[in-house]
């Protein structure tokens, strides 16, 4: 059950302001200043509610997961706009033209929700954003049965702590965008993510049990299962998203860090029901 008193999932005080993230990524800082600790990250298309203004940042809590930072008020835009389509590419050009050759106006990046508004051609008008190519969106109602999948194509994609985006994620942003993708709304932390998502898997560790999108955790970082094998991370010993057999990393971490403290098995069709409203209850 979602403990919604969590320091990171606090509501600030005040009446919020609703806005959307009109930029291609909002980085969400831990306090407002550009060299402060990036904790998450927003896409475009997602809503924000903004509490208070510092400068150039505003108080923000996300309301796909509830998370709070501070975000550049030049990342957003009100009013908000509903979206239509989401980026199914693992990451595109937004163009200035309905032209391969004209200028990008910035990157979207794979789940980024757009507001279609026209279309040239092969090309799709999207509302304070620019063009974008037909065959790099999706329905909003489209969704994929393979979280591992999706993972894959995360492959070689650097780490970034709070990254959230193709250019750089760390371990749950790989999970949140992996399972996001097929319908699924997973808790930004691993620890949340532990607590409040799936079922615990007993005895896990007993060879051929686990199976692929099963989810392995250690204390702060989180995995999923290609088979009963080998894991898919985003870590920070190769500092990309890696695959590799489960009892090496294992055998690694564990020797510098700690063992995993279990794994657990998500229903889709289950999370399905329950995203995004288990976050409101």
């Amino acid at each position: 059950m979602p403990e919604l008193d969590d320091p990171r999932l606090l509501r600030p005080s005040g009446d919020p302001a609703a806005m959307q993230v009109t930029a291609g990524v909002s980085a969400i800082r831990c306090e407002p200043a550009p060299d402060a600790e990036m904790v998450t990250q927003a896409l475009h298309g997602e809503v924000v509610d903004v509490f208070e203004e510092c400068g150039a940042f505003g108080r923000v809590q996300l309301r796909r997961d509830r998370y709070v930072g501070w975000a550049l008020m030049e990342a957003l835009s009100a009013p908000l706009l509903a979206s239509t389509h989401r980026i199914s590419a693992l990451r595109t050009y937004v163009h200035s033209e309905p032209t391969l050759k004209s200028a990008p106006r910035f990157l979207v990046t794979l789940g980024a929700e757009m507001v279609a508004e026209g279309e040239d051609g092969d090309w799709v008008r999207c509302a304070r954003a620019g063009w974008v190519h037909k065959t790099h969106l999706e329905d909003l109602t489209s969704m994929s049965d393979d979280p591992a999948a999706i993972a894959e194509r995360y492959l070689g994609t650097p780490y970034l702590w709070g990254g959230r985006e193709s250019l750089g994620l760390d371990c749950t942003g790989l999970t949140v965008a992996a399972y996001g993708a097929c319908g699924v709304l997973l808790p930004r932390d691993s620890d949340m993510q532990f607590a409040w998502t799936g079922t615990s898997i007993e005895q896990w560790t007993t060879p051929g049990t686990l199976r692929r999108n099963d989810l392995v955790f250690w204390k702060g970082h989180v995995g999923i299962m290609l088979d009963a094998e080998r894991i898919i991370h985003a870590n920070a010993h190769h500092m990309a998203v890696a695959s590799e057999p489960l009892a090496g990393a294992i055998d690694r971490i564990s020797a510098y860090y700690a063992e995993p403290i279990g794994a657990r098995r998500i229903d889709l069709e289950k999370a399905r029901q329950l995203a995004p409203g288990w976050m409101s209850r």
